[in-house]
């Protein structure tokens, strides 16, 4: 992928992510190969995001190192456990000072030029301590800097202390960046904020998309069988991916369960009419970007998604339904207005790479006259 952008010097770049779910990392995996050839990068990443990018780069120049995280908590019934979740973040926070103190040496030590955050909020925090100068580079920043007042007044609400929690991870980064695949106006008061697209690898920015007439569905912590029922009611044919092969769904020529790798998932998705999923940030934004119409379904409980799914639907690139809700007729009235659905998509900025790239390199190290 060819950009227009001249990077100073080679640089050291740490850089942190949070380890839950699969936007965190799919950004840290796009960014690094759009740097790894002009700098030198170190990854701390927990959990999911360190499983996902440490065979990702085992044995090459970039280092990942596996750092304590967050975790979401989920009930029984797999809802979003806020109240649990929060508590966790506040243990963690209480117990961060031993891994502050840790990240500090590194970056004593190894002297890097820049740090990358991306909603994780040790990192940062040592960057502060040692005069290195820090990035935040996210989604969750939307609920600070976006006028939000076109949600509905719950929605709003929760945003205020939503947004309240994000501000405690940390502050004093030299910039806020943005990484949305929608963009309402930010609020009056917030300077050095750029807004900027999903960030796109290779195989997904320079595709050529086509119709190969069936739905991609792709669940995440927990399988909806009213869900699969009502797909499989539709008529239409589905790949489903996150969930084993379930009785009596599999074995069907219309619904087939395809296992997660990555090269196969990345080919449905270039491929599928349309996506039908979570209401994660980064998928959906890839989904948009490729011309594909999305209908989301908020994972209960986790109101971030819930307000993903109302700027999808104010976009006119899709609709959202509630998992526990969905009927068929909510799969068909998707499906008829996929045409629609489709025309409403604006590409322009969706594509956030040379964006983010112009920001960075306004933070690395010029060479010397």
């Amino acid at each position: 992928m060819d950009f227009e952008i001249g990077f100073s010097c080679v640089a050291k770049i740490f850089y942190s992510m949070a380890g839950e779910g699969r936007g965190h990392a799919a950004r840290a995996w796009t960014l690094v190969e759009l740097l790894r050839n002009n700098h030198e990068i170190t990854l701390f990443a927990p959990h999911d995001a360190f499983s996902l990018l440490q065979p990702r780069y085992e044995g090459s120049a970039i280092g990942v190192r596996r750092i304590q995280g967050l975790r979401f908590s989920y009930d029984e019934n797999q809802q979003l456990d806020m109240f649990r979740t929060l508590n966790g973040f506040f243990d963690y926070l209480n117990d961060a000072r031993p891994l502050i103190r840790q990240l500090a040496g590194e970056i004593r030590r190894e002297s890097p030029d820049l740090v990358i955050t991306d909603f994780e909020p040790a990192l940062p925090r040592a960057a502060l301590e040692c005069g290195v100068p820090f990035i935040s580079l996210d989604h969750q920043h939307f609920l600070t800097v976006y006028d939000l007042s076109s949600l509905p007044g719950m929605l709003r609400v929760h945003a205020l202390y939503m947004g309240l929690v994000v501000r405690l991870f940390y502050s004093g980064q030299a910039s806020t960046v943005v990484s949305s695949f929608y963009f309402p106006p930010l609020k009056a008061n917030c300077h050095g904020v750029k807004q900027v697209g999903v960030l796109l690898r290779d195989d997904i920015a320079n595709a050529t998309p086509s119709r190969g007439g069936f739905l991609l569905v792709y669940l995440r912590k927990s399988l909806n069988r009213r869900l699969l029922e009502a797909i499989r009611a539709s008529g239409y044919p589905a790949r489903v991916y996150g969930t084993p092969p379930i009785p009596p769904f599999q074995g069907g020529e219309k619904m087939a369960f395809c296992p997660h790798e990555h090269g196969s998932f990345q080919r449905n998705l270039i491929e599928c009419d349309a996506l039908i999923t979570t209401a994660g940030n980064q998928l959906v934004g890839e989904a948009l970007y490729l011309g594909k119409p999305v209908l989301a379904l908020p994972e209960l409980g986790n109101y971030e998604q819930y307000m993903n799914a109302h700027f999808l639907r104010q976009s006119g690139g899709g609709d959202w339904v509630d998992f526990a809700n969905v009927e068929v007729s909510h799969i068909e009235n998707f499906v008829s207005r996929l045409d629609h659905f489709r025309a409403s998509i604006k590409h322009e900025r969706l594509n956030g790479n040379s964006a983010v790239l112009a920001e960075i390199n306004r933070f690395l190290p010029v060479p010397a006259e």
